[in-house]
């Protein structure tokens, strides 16, 4: 469907409100739902099926299509997406699946990061940290992969908080107020301050997959690495950053 087929039926859906009319929009933005679902399974691995995380986004779809005002100045696509990762993030908090010792062992890893970090005056290694937890080198890489999905939690926080972006965008002026200039410009210097901690190669795959919009197979060519390891530089350079970030972490959900 074009643009301005796609507009009328907004239209036509705004002035009738009929099932059959919802229905459509419902089927036309279904991809958007798996698009978001795919994002947000990146951080859960194997933890949630894809398929559960897209039944999980349809009830966001359908309620951001209820609840859409089409005379605001924000993009469906943009709106929607907020509410299909609110409700897949919601769906998951209710079944609250992440083990207690997974939540442990992160709090364990950034504990350790920080201690060595003030140490050493740097980053710490995977073997230090490996070494300060007392576990071995491949038990950490295992720790890595099961608390991926910890990622999700800083998510969480993060719309909790009220960023939503059709709070910022809704308004007629295209002016930030004072505030939000000082929040954007704190925000830079953490997000910037946060970089400085990774390593060149944990630099580059957040990079490219952030701001250059690259897929982690794509980032893998680039690199000329196996996928596997980029999700793993990946899954460390989050962590590295919400030592600096905290909930702000969110911020780089995609």
């Amino acid at each position: 469907m074009n643009d301005a087929a796609r507009k009328r039926l907004w239209e036509d859906y705004a002035r009738l409100r009929t099932l059959e009319l919802r229905e459509k929009l419902i089927l036309e933005y279904a991809p958007l739902v798996k698009v978001v679902a795919g994002r947000l399974s990146m951080y859960l691995g194997y933890n949630v099926e894809y398929e559960d995380l897209v039944s999980y986004g349809l009830f966001g779809l359908i309620d951001s299509i209820d609840k859409f005002d089409v005379g605001k100045e924000v993009k469906f696509e943009t709106y929607a997406s907020l509410r299909i990762r609110g409700a897949i993030l919601d769906q998951i908090r209710k079944m609250d699946w992440i083990p207690r010792t997974i939540r442990q062992r992160q709090k364990q890893i950034d504990t350790a990061m920080k201690e060595i970090e003030q140490q050493n005056g740097r980053p710490a290694t995977d073997a230090e940290i490996a070494r300060h937890i007392g576990i071995s080198e491949d038990e950490f890489l295992d720790w890595q992969g099961q608390i991926k999905a910890d990622n999700i939690i800083s998510l969480n926080e993060y719309i909790e908080q009220g960023n939503d972006i059709s709070a910022d965008r809704g308004t007629s002026s295209g002016f930030d107020t004072p505030e939000r200039v000082i929040e954007k410009s704190e925000l830079k210097e953490m997000l910037d301050e946060a970089l400085e901690l990774l390593t060149e190669k944990e630099k580059k795959v957040i990079l490219l997959y952030y701001y250059e919009e690259l897929t982690l197979k794509e980032i893998s060519r680039v690199l000329e690495v196996s996928e596997s390891r980029i999700s793993q530089l990946h899954t460390r350079a989050l962590q590295k950053m919400r030592t600096k970030m905290g909930s702000y972490i969110g911020i780089l959900d995609r």
